[in-house]
Formats: C-alpha cells, structure tokens, sequence
C-alpha cells in the first residue's frame, strides 16, 4: 500500500472538542498505538488498556521521532517542537483519526458488522462467500482470518484495533471491494475500534454469558453490544434474532432501520427446520424450501441472517438461495473427520455454554438408536471462569462420556481449570467423567473408546492450531490430532 500523509490540521477537523498545544501545520506520516513503532513525523496515541497505560510511553515515542501525541492527559513537561492533542478519550478521538488518515475507506464500499456471542463468524464468512459467488468483490474481518478476495491476511483480534482496521479496510477499497463484512465483538465497541466507521448494516446473533473476566457484569457485556446499534446511522439496516430475548433491546435506541428475523415467531425473514441429517438440513424461509449443506439449529438462525442482509442488500431472493444451498460451514464450525470404521468426529469452536449445547442438541437430534457421543471439551486460562463449570454440566448432561482437557490454558495451571469446571458436574454424572491435563491425550483416549457409528465431538477451540501454555503458543490443531488419533488407533 503506498505511503501516505495527512495534514494534522485537516485531520484535527475530525476531533473539534480537542485542546491543542503546540503547531497544527505539520504532515503526519503514520498513527501508531505502540511507541515501538513511532517514526519521523508519526502521531502516537496514549491509550489507558487494561494491561498497560500508554501515556507511561510518550517519552519513548518521542525519542523515536513522532511529532506529535495524542493523549489524556499532558505530560508534566512538554518539548518544544512537539504538538499535544489533548482529548477526553483517546481511543474514540483515535477512531475518528484513523478513518480520515486513511481517507474514510468504510463510506466507499457496503460495510457490514455482525454481533453476537455466537454465530458472528460463521455468518460473517457465510456472507462473505456468497456475495463472491454473486459477482462482487469482497472484504472478509473475522476471527478465524481476514480476507480481501483470495487473499487471506492472518487475523490476531476478532476486530482490529482502529488503526490496523481503517488500513485494511483502504487495502480493500484499493482492491475495489464493494462489499465488506466484519465480526464486531464487544471489546471492539467498549475500546472503540469501529468508532468513525460508517456502516451500511448491522446483525445480532444472539447473547449469552460470555468475556465477564472483561465487561464484569453480564449487564455490562450487553450494553457494549446495544452500542454498536446505537452508532448505526439512518441509512443503514439493524437485522436481529428477535426469538433471542435481548435482541429488541439491542435496538432500542438506533436510528437505523429495524428488521427481524426468526424461527419461532412473526418476522420479516421466517424460517422453518423441515428436516435434517449429518449432511445438511431440509428449510423453509419465506416460503422458499431449500436443502442447505450446513447443520443444526444454530446455523438455521445463521442462514436467516445471511438470506435476510443479502435482501436487505438488495439481491434477489432466488439468487440469494440458489448460492447458499452451496456453501459449507467455516472452518472448525460443526467440521467433520470421518475415521476409516465409520466413527464420527466433529471439531467445533463451541467455547461458551449455549454454544456447548447448541452443537451437543444438534448431535443428539441426529442419532438413530444406540451411537454413544463422547465429548473432548476445555475453558481457556485467564478468561470467564463462570462459565466453566456450566460447560461441564453441560457436557456431563448431554454426552455418554467427557474427557475435560485443556483448552488455552495461558497462565493458569490446567489442573485448577478442570477442578473449577469439574465442580459443575451433577454427582449422577461422575462416572461418565474424566479428567485428562494433555489435550492431545484426551482426544487419542476418546477415540481409542469409540466404537463404529459413535460420535467424538472435540470442543473449544475449533479453527485455532495453536495452544498458548505460559504465554507460548504450539502448534495444536484439533483437525489434525484428531485424525491421527484415528490412524494411531486403528480407527
């Protein structure tokens, strides 16, 4: 991408309520949100995270050449030369920045944000793929991987920080996209990383109990979803799952247009699970029966989504279901490896409760008779520990056997992890209940014990192919292990 240079002048238009010290008539050659990366004539920006505070930083980026800080709070002394941009909050002021340094990339093509505890990447990339398949050149910002048309850019957050996104997004408006869609999560509205934006629609999945080691309160982490309905502008569309009970509220106060959709009650985009087997589903939606490849429940809703964004986007509802009868789930969504004597194995990202059960549901909807489900599930280290013991409730309740195992365990011990969620099995369900630290272990012990026709659903990280243990990741891919697993035991 070529280098670019903006007037602080023009660009401190964006941000009028600021105090300025110091000269506005100088060119700024890049943003930079870590004092690392400051060079000649950069504007570093002091944002307060919860790790580190980067107004501790501002002597550093200055040593390394920035021109100019972007901050709360103003240094004690200041240098001349230098000019200070003062702001109440600078990760927003940073939004509006970011946007108008890159020259407002998001006004140019169909920016689409989906939120959500579950179902953001899978509807999100089903998107993505099927207005490829309809002609247009698209932009994919997810969890798994960003993408601007074959090109994939790995992804390290669900949604980048402002800086990082508004320079993807110009790669995709230089690409000439004219469809973008991108996971909003929650930290990404709290921290302000889509502020400045401007978006032509905006999806809600659904929420559950999820990030409390970040928002604290459930009431919390729903606010911070409501706040990305709450900046939609007029002349976008608010497409939420009205059966989820929060879904009016996110939309409470928007000034986009509402639309719903739903399998259980009146909408505007109605679906209807007809029928459904490992192989696809059988659906009615809006009158029109279809055979879709993917599975479950869960990803009925997904399909509601994406059919319901694709009309509101103004595609033809033929078209629209004619491209999605063909596409299959992302990778590590309900993926299936099938072993050589017919035992099943399915990899899935189900990392919270609802989640957990949505797939474990779908699995048992979809035995004929005697098939055993034996399920391989963790919680990662230094995040939501409340949920942990609902997962294995969940799992003891709803499988024949569990291995609880290590998902990322961080910087906790992974003992601590499976006595935290150990606590939640019901004493009935001890018996169908193992403990195994070493993911690997677990998943080669589950498939050593199934038999033909049973299931081995290993949940928890789904597309990932690492595993961070002390802040250093391996390579671990659940897909793979799984399928050696099955060769190494005969399987």
């Amino acid at each position: 991408m070529e280098e670019i240079s903006k007037s602080l002048y023009t660009l401190l238009k964006e941000i009028p309520e600021a105090n300025v010290v110091g000269d506005t008539d100088r060119s700024i050659q890049g943003i930079v949100l870590d004092s690392r990366k400051a060079g000649p004539d950069s504007l570093f920006v002091a944002v307060r995270g919860t790790q580190a505070d980067g107004h501790d930083f501002i002597e550093k980026a200055l040593d390394l050449g920035a021109s100019a800080i972007l901050c709360e709070e103003l240094p004690a002394v200041t240098r001349p030369g230098v000019t200070y941009v003062q702001v109440l909050d600078s990760a927003r002021a940073m939004g509006f920045l970011a946007s108008a340094f890159y020259g407002h990339p998001s006004q140019d093509f169909h920016l689409i944000g989906v939120t959500g505890t579950n179902g953001k990447t899978s509807v999100a990339t089903l998107l993505f793929r099927m207005f490829r398949t309809l002609g247009y050149r698209c932009g994919l910002i997810s969890t798994v991987q960003n993408q601007i048309e074959d090109e994939v850019i790995p992804s390290t957050h669900t949604t980048p920080d402002a800086v990082t996104l508004n320079g993807l997004l110009a790669q995709m408006r230089q690409q000439n996209c004219t469809h973008v869609f991108m996971e909003v999560s929650s930290h990404a509205v709290t921290q302000q990383r889509v502020t400045g934006l401007t978006f032509s629609g905006g999806i809600f999945t659904n929420i559950t109990h999820d990030h409390l080691d970040f928002h604290k309160t459930f009431d919390n982490y729903i606010k911070a979803k409501k706040g990305f309905f709450d900046q939609l502008p007029r002349t976008a569309f608010a497409l939420v799952n009205i059966d989820d009970r929060r879904g009016s509220v996110m939309v409470q106060n928007t000034a986009a247009k509402v639309e719903t959709y739903s399998l259980q009650t009146m909408a505007a985009f109605k679906g209807k699970l007809l029928s459904e087997t490992l192989f696809g589903m059988h659906m009615d939606l809006n009158g029109h029966e279809v055979w879709f490849r993917l599975i479950g429940r869960f990803n009925a809703y997904n399909l509601l989504a994406v059919y319901g964004a694709a009309i509101l986007l103004g595609e033809a509802p033929e078209e629209v279901l004619s491209a999605l009868s063909e596409l299959q789930s992302p990778p590590g969504r309900f993926e299936q490896v099938h072993s050589a004597n017919k035992v099943v194995g399915i990899v899935d990202y189900a990392h919270t409760p609802d989640a957990l059960q949505n797939v474990l549901e779908t699995i048992n909807e979809l035995r004929h008779g005697e098939e055993q489900i034996i399920t391989v599930v963790g919680c990662g280290g230094n995040r939501d520990a409340e949920k942990r013991p609902k997962m294995a409730a969940i799992a003891s309740k709803m499988s024949d056997r569990v291995y609880l195992t290590s998902d990322n365990p961080r910087h906790e011990e992974p003992q601590a992890i499976l006595d935290q969620m150990l606590a939640g099995v019901p004493p009935l369900h001890f018996k169908k209940v193992a403990l195994i630290p070493e993911r690997r272990e677990a998943i080669y012990r589950a498939c050593a014990e199934a038999q033909p026709g049973d299931i081995v659903l290993v949940a928890g990280k789904g597309h990932e192919t690492y595993q961070e243990v002390k802040g250093v990741k391996h390579d671990f891919d659940d897909r793979k292990v799984l399928l050696e697993a099955f060769l190494a035991t005969g399987k």
